[in-house]
């Protein structure tokens, strides 16, 4: 009779390492899940910079008319706001009805700020640098003007407080940045 009482005590010890083992599993694959999930919202976040990035240079295009005679070196900085070497471009369009006709200028200083609200709904933390330097002439040569588009920003990592840029270990975060070579 203590032969079956035994067996029955061995096969409860079973389960119970049984349901360790799963619940260790299912902890495993709980983390796998989270990572995953913080891997896609880095991925997204990367890939609006891109989107972002490519908007404000095929807008460049399409505005040759400003682009290709710009002020150089023309230096635009982002962050909540926009500052311009070229003050025409921090005013904005005022002349979306049909007469008068925008200049480029405005219509430049239009799509920045646009870009710029966008930026700011998009990217946590983000600052911008559009740069445009003279070119050097080579051999009676002068090249077209080319800019340089560069997004900065703070990804949010799982278990970090939005506000700070530290991780869980104390550990600076590196900001994250995006950088396109454009001639409009």
């Amino acid at each position: 009779m203590r032969s079956m009482a035994h067996a029955r005590g061995f096969s409860l010890i079973e389960v119970l390492v049984a349901l360790i083992i799963i619940g260790v599993g299912m902890l495993g694959i709980a983390k796998i899940q989270a990572l995953a999930y913080a891997g896609t919202g880095t991925a997204s976040l990367r890939a609006l910079a891109a989107i972002e990035a490519g908007s404000l240079a095929s807008s460049m295009r399409a505005n040759r008319g400003y682009w290709t005679v710009a002020p150089t070196p023309l230096t635009i900085n982002v962050t909540t706001t926009m500052t311009a070497s070229d003050g025409s471009l921090t005013t904005g369009a005022t002349c979306l009805s049909p007469t008068p006709a925008c200049t480029p200028a405005q219509v430049a200083g239009y799509d920045l700020t646009n870009w710029v609200t966008a930026l700011n709904a998009l990217l946590p933390s983000v600052t911008g640098t559009v740069n445009c330097p003279t070119p050097i002439p080579v051999g009676g040569f002068t090249p077209p003007i080319g800019c340089t588009i560069q997004l900065t920003w703070f990804e949010r990592n799982i278990g970090v407080n939005a506000q700070s840029q530290v991780n869980a270990q104390g550990t600076a975060i590196p900001p994250q940045f995006y950088t396109v070579y454009v001639e409009p």
